[in-house]
């Protein structure tokens, strides 16, 4: 069974086509991305998956349960977390305390809590600056917090929005190396990315979205060679050289 599946999903805003009648599932423990120019359709697709917004018209299942008429904090405590491209700690509150927020989702225990979120502090690389308030983090700092907070609710599947943008080569290594360790240890992520070398290098498969609409699926190899992809998104066949 796969751990997410979403059949024929749409979404409109107005006059806007946002999704069209989407199909996509994601196996459980593996890494599938997400494409497609601006405007393409990905974080709303997020957004409905994660009950941020619900679709007009489409089933999404995960671990075969609807879920797409459930709130937002419903889908969450059954096990989906999402990140956002434009983050927004609790900057007047400590680090810590940020992941403490996602942290009691499922946890009662203040000490466990507590514990949990230390140790994916440690994880993403920001224990040492536990007690600092959130706005003093750069923004590469404040993007791996919002990892640690999506993390802290122990999610089984993980959506990662645009996670590199802004970062510098450095940075985008070091969050790598995060995505594929969370990936080795189990988790399942759905990745939205537009920098190529990076999601062809992370995933097993790639969606392609283009005006709405899934134009294309497979293998980063096979991706990089669609003449779909190359006219809507690469703008040629060096782009993912």
């Amino acid at each position: 069974m796969n751990l997410l599946e979403i059949e024929n999903v749409s979404k409109t805003f107005g006059g806007l086509i946002a999704v069209r009648n989407v199909t996509v599932y994601v196996e459980r423990g593996e890494i599938l991305g997400l494409i497609g120019p601006n405007g393409a359709g990905k974080t709303t697709l997020f957004n409905l998956i994660s009950g941020a917004t619900l679709p007009d018209s489409g089933s999404i299942f995960f671990e075969g349960k609807n879920v797409e008429a459930m709130a937002d904090y419903q889908i969450s405590q059954r096990g989906i977390s999402r990140t956002y491209q434009i983050v927004k700690p609790f900057n007047n509150l400590t680090v810590l305390e940020n992941v403490l927020v996602g942290a009691f989702n499922k946890i009662d225990s203040r000490k466990l809590a507590k514990e949990v979120s230390l140790d994916l502090l440690d994880f993403v690389g920001l224990y040492g600056k536990r007690d600092h308030t959130a706005n003093r983090l750069t923004l590469a700092e404040k993007k791996s917090l919002e990892l640690a907070r999506a993390l802290a609710t122990q999610p089984k599947l993980i959506l990662l929005d645009e996670v590199m943008a802004g970062l510098n080569p450095k940075e985008q290594t070091a969050a790598i190396n995060l995505i594929l360790e969370m990936n080795r240890k189990g988790m399942t992520l759905l990745v939205i990315e537009h920098k190529m070398k990076i999601i062809m290098s992370i995933s097993k498969r790639i969606i392609v979205l283009h005006y709405g609409e899934k134009i294309a699926e497979g293998p980063p190899e096979e991706i990089s060679r669609h003449p779909k992809v190359i006219e809507a998104y690469l703008g040629g066949k060096d782009a993912v050289a």
